[in-house]
């Protein structure tokens, strides 16, 4: 239990910024399991449409630290390698 004023204020930011975190976190994983949808689907027009989406929610991500950037550089090269693009 915080006793100052300052624990208490950062308390309520840790709650806030959790929810945020988990909320990019389940975008993160949202967009790797429709690629590997996609992928499995074999539809190049559909892996060619959302392939930069991917790339661009994964960078995010890394951005704001959730995950870190060597990890979403790593899974964006995988799955380049699979679509070989």
């Amino acid at each position: 239990m915080p006793n100052t004023k300052s624990a208490i204020r950062r308390v309520r930011r840790v709650k806030k910024q959790t929810q945020i975190n988990k909320i990019r976190k389940s975008k993160y994983k949202n967009a790797i399991k429709e690629m590997e949808l996609i992928i499995k689907s074999k539809n190049k027009e559909k892996i060619k449409k959302f392939y930069p989406k991917f790339q661009s929610i994964l960078m995010q991500v890394a951005k704001s630290g959730v995950v870190s950037k060597k990890t979403a550089a790593r899974k964006i090269s995988r799955v380049s390698k699979k679509i070989k693009i």
